[in-house]
């Protein structure tokens, strides 16, 4: 009978205790310039107002990176009814990750174009981005990554981090992103 009551009471107040409250906000995205697999320069002003979500991969990855694109392209389908949201994905081996081997692998994978983006630059930029402004991790020869994901507000804030490996991961991520949409501010 308790139980009726309460769940009348959250009915009708439109809350529960057991609801998810705002995602926290841990760090600043500075701007940043790359190139995007198409070969043109990438300034992330185009992610201004934009709810996104980043990874760290690479095309040739033996390992988690086809299960974290595909993922990815997962969050690609789960979120297409919402416009200002974008991906990216970055690559820590810039060497062999030139814009059209890029633009094959985003083609391979059904990523939307002007939607979900593949960036490359020079080695120091991509190390300041994943291990200083998304502390990830470095780049380095071994090519060993991070395999999560990164949600990132449209005011350039990070909002989360997905561990790609864990059960209910992508959901957790695809839900978060519905609560960004919804904040105000």
């Amino acid at each position: 009978m308790k139980f009726v009551v309460v769940a009348a009471l959250c009915v009708t107040l439109g809350s529960c205790a057991w609801r998810s409250t705002a995602l926290p906000v841990f760090f600043d995205v500075p701007e940043f310039h790359l190139t995007a697999q198409d070969g043109q320069p990438f300034d992330s002003k185009v992610l201004t107002g934009k709810i996104w979500v980043a990874d760290f991969i690479y095309t040739t990855c033996p390992g988690p990176c086809p299960r974290m694109t595909s993922q990815m392209h997962e969050v690609q389908n789960a979120t297409g009814q919402l416009a200002d949201v974008k991906l990216v994905s970055f690559t820590v081996d810039p060497a062999r990750d030139t814009p059209p081997v890029l633009a094959g692998y985003a083609q391979a994978h059904g990523a939307t174009a002007g939607r979900w983006y593949f960036l490359t630059g020079p080695v120091p930029a991509l190390q300041t981005l994943d291990r200083d402004v998304f502390k990830l991790g470095n780049l380095d020869a071994s090519l060993q990554h991070s395999t999560r994901f990164v949600l990132v507000d449209r005011h350039s804030r990070i909002r989360g981090y997905y561990e790609t490996s864990e059960p209910g991961a992508i959901p957790k991520l695809v839900d978060d992103i519905h609560a960004l949409a919804r904040e105000r501010s």
